[in-house]
């Protein structure tokens, strides 16, 4: 068992340094794995001295945006069909929700189980070690690539100008709502003719150039738009975020991780008031039981004689709302489906320039080189 891991950690770094150097490395392996010197340890909160850090276990983190349009009738709502000859308006006010976008991402959390504290010695040069703000494992005798979270950008409608400004004294002095509607709607059917005039080159008066045509068409459509949705009413849209994060203990992992609602929106996963967002993750290797004999446990009550990293492994993961997948990654990568591995100490003596970057979110080797 010994031989395979060692041959699967070999295979895994020389993919990272290149063929050139395997033979060297296999040499460092087959004879150093079992060096005498030590100075890692595993950690314990408040006891020990030197350089505390975890080893990651990946989550999933759900970003879900969802449009919130609420729609406000026109004054003269109840008009629309005989006058512009809208069918489609309503008098009742309303607030709906629309999923917009969804979006998956894996983060790192640390590992309570898999906490080490490197001892600072003379012998050799692994002091030089970059941790997460959590203190998961980054980098050693040398500096990973900053990463930004990029932002989400929320959109919202712009805004809606008040139809009554651009009512003539005609209209506001009308004896009843029905007139006023009636009056509204010619000075609508106006600001068209003036429109199809002015593109037609057939106005009486014609703008100059063309920088006074563009804001005379902006003006006339802005009136209109504002007199017709006196008519038909407002739809004010806002985007909203909603985050969530599960973390997948177990091989096969199925759970409702929110509910939508399209009246209330986006809800916690145990509100019945909406219907179920599922997930569904399902790794790609079964786990196979640990078994530890009492020499094996302690010999790692001592510690590991090296850096312990994680080889991940795949998992499947889909997100289905109302039976349709609106997500699906056959090939994310997870720390908690793998397997551990030992970058043994020598790497790190004073004579070996090891330098080793580590993805902070499945703790596995993104590249490692030495001198």
């Amino acid at each position: 068992m010994e031989k395979t891991n060692r041959q699967v950690t070999l295979n895994y770094i020389s993919r990272l340094m290149g063929k050139k150097r395997i033979i060297a490395m296999a040499m460092l392996a087959t004879t150093l794995w079992t060096a005498n010197s030590q100075n890692i340890d595993y950690y314990k909160p408040g006891e020990g001295e030197g350089i505390a850090y975890f080893l990651p276990k990946t989550a999933i983190e759900i970003n879900l945006i969802a449009t919130k349009v609420k729609y406000t009738p026109g004054d003269f709502c109840q008009y629309a069909n005989r006058y512009l000859k809208r069918n489609d308006v309503t008098s009742e006010s309303s607030t709906d929700w629309e999923i917009k976008k969804i979006e998956v991402r894996t983060i790192g959390v640390p590992d309570s189980t898999k906490a080490y504290i490197i001892k600072l010695s003379d012998k050799n040069v692994m002091s030089d070690i970059e941790v997460t703000e959590n203190n998961i494992i980054r980098a050693i005798n040398t500096s990973a690539p900053k990463t930004v979270k990029e932002d989400y950008i929320l959109e919202k409608s712009e805004l809606h100008e008040n139809g009554k400004k651009y009512l003539t004294e005609e209209i506001l002095t009308a004896g009843s709502t029905a007139k006023m509607a009636e009056l509204t709607a010619k000075e609508i059917y106006n600001i068209r003719e003036s429109k199809n005039l002015i593109l037609r080159g057939q106005a009486d008066t014609m703008p100059k150039d063309g920088e006074s045509l563009k804001l005379i068409m902006e003006n006339l459509n802005k009136q209109e738009k504002a007199l017709t949705e006196m008519f038909t009413g407002t739809r004010v849209s806002e985007d909203k975020l909603f985050t969530t994060v599960i973390l997948p203990e177990r091989e096969v992992t199925t759970a409702t991780v929110l509910r939508f609602s399209k009246k209330l929106g986006i809800l916690s996963a145990d509100d019945l008031a909406g219907e179920p967002i599922y997930i569904n993750i399902e790794s790609q290797m079964p786990l196979q039981p640990v078994t530890v004999n009492e020499d094996e446990g302690k010999k790692k009550k001592k510690g590991p004689k090296g850096i312990l990293y994680n080889i991940p492994g795949k998992a499947n993961v889909a997100i289905k709302f109302k039976g349709k997948t609106i997500f699906e990654d056959n090939n994310m990568l997870f720390a908690q489906f793998g397997t551990t591995e030992l970058l043994v100490e020598y790497l790190f003596k004073k004579k070996i320039n090891t330098r080793v970057i580590f993805d902070s979110v499945t703790g596995g080797i993104q590249k490692i080189d030495k001198d």
